[in-house]
C-alpha cells in the first residue's frame, strides 16, 4: 500500500498484521482524491477510523496544510504515527498541525470536527448502520461555521446511505461486494 499522489508519492505505508485494518484501496483513493482536485490544498482534514491513516495521508501528500487521525486500536495508531512520520519525511516538512488522536472516532470532540474542510470515514462495514448516523449529526454540528464542508464516507458498494441534512453529490466504485466513497454535502 502506498501514496498514490502528491509530494509523498509512492512512499508505503505500513499496516498492523491481522486484521485489525481494511486499509482503504490504492484505487479507491486516488479515484477519491483525483475527484477532489484542488480541493484538498491548503485544507484541513479529519480522518474517522483511521487504521493506516491512508485518506489523511494521501490529503497531506496532495497539499493539505493539516488535520487529525483518529484510531481507537492502539496497535493500529502506532503503525499511523509511523506513517505520519515517513510522509512528513518524504515531504520534507514537520508534524506541526497534525495529530493522532487514539479514541472512539463517535465520540470525537466537536473542537476537532469544526476545523476540518474535508472528513472521511471508513469504519468497519459491520458497523455501519450503528456509527453513520451518530457521524451525520456530531458533522452537522460541528461543521456549520466551515465554508462548504465535505464529508467522505467509504462503504460496501451493496448498501444505501442516507440521513437528513446531507446530500450524496458523488458515489465512486462500482459491485455491490466493492468498496465504494460516497460524497456528502451538508443541504443549507
Amino acid at each position: 500500500m502506498r501514496i498514490s499522489g502528491g509530494g509523498a508519492r509512492g512512499i508505503g505505508l505500513a499496516v498492523p498484521k491481522g486484521e485489525l485494518v481494511r486499509p482503504a484501496t490504492d484505487g479507491l483513493r486516488q479515484a477519491v482524491f483525483s475527484s477532489l482536485g484542488a480541493r484538498t490544498a491548503g485544507a484541513r482534514f479529519l480522518d474517522l477510523f483511521a487504521g493506516s491513516g491512508a485518506y489523511g495521508l494521501e490529503a497531506l501528500s496532495r497539499g493539505a496544510v493539516g488535520g487529525t487521525w483518529v484510531e481507537k486500536n492502539a496497535k493500529a495508531a502506532a503503525c499511523l504515527r509511523g506513517n505520519v512520520s515517513a510522509v512528513c519525511r518524504s515531504l520534507g516538512r514537520g508534524e506541526a498541525d497534525l495529530e493522532v488522536l487514539e479514541g472512539d472516532a463517535v465520540s470525537i470532540s466537536p473542537e476537532f470536527i469544526g476545523r476540518a474542510d474535508l472528513v472521511f470515514a471508513d469504519p468497519p462495514y459491520e458497523i455501519i448502520g450503528e456509527v453513520a448516523p451518530v457521524l451525520f449529526d456530531r458533522l452537522a454540528s460541528a461543521l456549520d461555521r466551515r465554508t462548504d464542508p465535505l464529508f467522505v464516507f467509504e462503504l460496501p458498494g451493496g448498501l444505501e446511505l442516507e440521513h437528513p441534512g446531507w446530500t450524496c453529490i458523488k458515489r465512486l466504485g462500482r459491485g455491490a461486494r466493492q468498496p465504494t466513497a460516497a460524497f456528502f454535502r451538508p443541504i443549507p
